[in-house]
């Protein structure tokens, strides 16, 4: 689901152990009521006084949360990766990047994303259709191929990403494997529980798995400081709720689910979890229930892991895993702290419009500088948040942009703002906020520049606004742009300037296609658009996956991945009305863009006119590298001529 359907991002990340001295506060009757969240103060996580006390208020908690069908979206969404963008907002965009490759575009230097390719610049390893291949750019060729999910070579793209330390690869499968038992949380007859796959690849020779580790539940995300990776697990109760099509009423299907969490028992909310060598089991577990805590109020319908992998190590080892009963939409990590969002969004589905009045958005703040996380201050601000660009922390302030209202109905109230918080003891107080933006209308784009944010809001026409952030107490308006269409992903390019990819429209709002635009944002109190590129009828992934956004700084080159329907550039693949999936490279000059070429891959179409479009682009000594599931092609800038296609099917 992308962000621009209402994408829920989940993760509700971490507490530390330490917490486990804590008094816990009065048992959970349920989760808050529909739309409404805990106050600020009363979002601190404790631990669970004991294992009885654990399962009585989870108890409690799910049977104040189930429905006649079971626990809902909020159990059954799949969560996606987080979007990425630029590091520490004060230096130039081209001080992220390596003198001769590029590294995913990640949200904060220093903190990497996992993505389907990585590259130390002397490798490209890439995962797709559960493969695992390794190139050499300088031979251009693959030295190394290994299956990791044979079952996912049936498809295309998106169910595994990797993190890369040295020669260590971490293969991370959303679901990678199920087991026997009942689908988590469903209303449905027994059948499987997802199990997320953790593989970790030593890549010095031919790639050989050193270690693997499997956990009930899917893959929410993973961050990487150093050898360090935190991956993020969602999991559900493993409960069995009975099927039932015979006219019963809702009333009596609630009965009967309540009747089964009354039985369950605290093996079927804990995760359970696997070890393996290269070969075989090594050993089992699940996490401890001295291992999981809780806010004030939780709904009982999930719990998230975080776990700990050194990836220089020997093998993956249990992972250290932390565990919240909490429900997560958004992370955001500076590194040295990491800010988990949770803005109840799901409760609106249930709620509605007036639901979606009151959403507001819950915010920890956890200390990740060493060892476990720790869990430092809580608190909340209205709406919901579009991202994890959404949050940004800055001289000790973490700045935050949300949407409240209904957008999705005629005479929408909706309208944005921006919240600055600062801790305070044990809650993230706020300290400034400017309100009213974008009347109407919803975020589709933030981005956070030292002292300013840059906030792009649409229904029509598009209004970006700038933001003088640099006194927190009072944070203001200071410009304000309105262009038709939208730009969902903003990148800073240093001198000034804004790079924005996202949608044109017409003076009534309808899309027309891919549209990327360059900002002179020199001077906070006029903004203004100095040049556009649009592909009509077009849409790039970048505009909901940074990931898929390359900015090369040393030759001011953007370049991402562009599909239009009815177009294949390839003839001898073409088939009619099957859309292209090539990528476009603009130059980026002082006043506009000049388009320096396009890419295409002989393999656009394979397995019998399947669709495999491009999905990525780096860069590597001077050579530009494409990357889609049928293979790697390597382009000169000079002429955008081919140097060489490096096919992985």
């Amino acid at each position: 689901m992308t962000r621009h359907g209402y994408r829920t991002l989940g993760c509700t990340l971490t507490v530390t152990l330490a917490l486990a001295g804590c008094t816990a506060s009065p048992p959970a009757a349920g989760p808050p009521p529909t739309g409404r969240v805990a106050p600020a103060g009363g979002l601190r996580l404790v631990a669970f006084d004991s294992c009885d006390e654990a399962l009585r208020q989870l108890r409690t908690a799910a049977k104040a949360a189930v429905g006649p069908w079971g626990f809902g979206p909020d159990v059954i969404r799949q969560f996606s990766a987080e979007r990425a963008a630029v590091g520490d907002v004060a230096k130039d965009a081209s001080a992220a990047s390596a003198p001769d490759f590029s590294g995913t575009n990640v949200h904060e230097a220093g903190v990497d994303e996992p993505d389907l390719v990585k590259t130390d610049g002397k490798r490209i390893v890439t995962v797709t259709r559960g493969v695992l291949s390794v190139v050499d750019p300088a031979s251009r060729r693959v030295t190394g191929r290994l299956a990791l999910d044979p079952d996912a070579e049936r498809f295309s793209g998106g169910e595994a990403s990797l993190l890369l330390h040295g020669d260590r690869a971490l293969v991370l499968l959303r679901a990678g494997r199920t087991v026997k038992g009942p689908v988590p949380g469903r209303q449905t007859r027994p059948g499987t529980t997802p199990q997320a796959r953790l593989v970790l690849l030593d890549l010095a020779g031919s790639p050989r798995v050193v270690g693997e580790y499997r956990i009930d539940g899917l893959l929410v995300d993973a961050r990487q400081s150093g050898a360090t990776a935190r991956v993020v697990i969602r999991s559900a109760p493993r409960l069995d709720f009975p099927y039932r099509s015979d006219g019963k009423t809702d009333a009596q299907r609630i009965a009967a689910n309540r009747a089964v969490i009354d039985k369950a028992t605290l093996d079927d909310w804990l995760p359970r979890y696997e070890i393996r060598d290269s070969v075989r089991t090594v050993g089992t577990g699940r996490v401890g229930c001295d291992r999981v805590s809780r806010p004030a109020g939780f709904s009982g319908t999930s719990m998230v892991t975080v776990l700990s992998f050194d990836l220089g190590a020997s093998s993956l080892g249990a992972g250290d895993p932390v565990t919240v009963a909490a429900d997560g939409d958004t992370v955001y990590s500076t590194g040295q702290r990491l800010y988990v969002a949770n803005d109840h969004r799901w409760r609106t589905w249930r709620g509605g419009p007036s639901a979606a009045r009151d959403t507001s958005t819950e915010i920890y703040q956890f200390d990740t500088a060493a060892g476990t996380p720790r869990f430092v201050a809580a608190g909340s601000v209205p709406g919901w948040l579009i991202d994890q660009h959404a949050l940004s922390e800055w001289d000790g302030h973490l700045r935050v942009a949300t949407t409240t209202g209904d957008t999705w109905g005629r005479g929408t109230a909706s309208q944005s703002g921006v919240y600055v918080l600062r801790a305070d003891g044990a809650t993230l107080k706020r300290v400034g906020a400017v309100t009213g933006l974008g009347k109407g209308e919803r975020i589709f784009a933030v981005r956070f520049v030292g002292g300013t944010g840059y906030v792009v809001t649409f229904r029509q026409t598009d209004p970006l606004y700038g933001v003088d952030l640099r006194d927190p107490a009072a944070p203001r308006v200071t410009g304000e742009l309105k262009i038709n269409g939208y730009s969902s992903y903003l990148h800073p390019a240093g001198d000034g300037r804004l790079i924005g990819v996202g949608q044109d429209a017409t003076d009534q709002g309808r899309v027309t296609g891919t549209q990327v635009s360059l900002f002179d944002v020199a001077d906070p109190a006029r903004p203004a658009r100095i040049a556009q590129h649009h592909v009509a009828g077009g849409w790039s992934e970048a505009e909901n996956d940074p990931h898929a956004f390359l900015y090369w700084a040393p030759e001011r080159l953007v370049v991402i991945p562009v599909q239009r329907p009815g177009v294949v550039t390839d003839r001898a693949e073409s088939v009619k009305g099957t859309p292209s999936g090539g990528v476009l490279a603009l130059r980026m000059g002082d006043k506009g863009f000049t388009v320096a070429g396009a890419v295409d891959h002989p393999g656009a179409l394979t397995d019998g006119g399947e669709w495999t479009p491009i999905r990525r682009s780096l860069m590597i000594g001077g050579v530009l590298w494409t990357v889609s599931d049928a293979g790697l092609k390597a382009t000169a800038l000079s002429g955008m001529t081919t140097l060489a296609w490096v096919p992985l099917t």
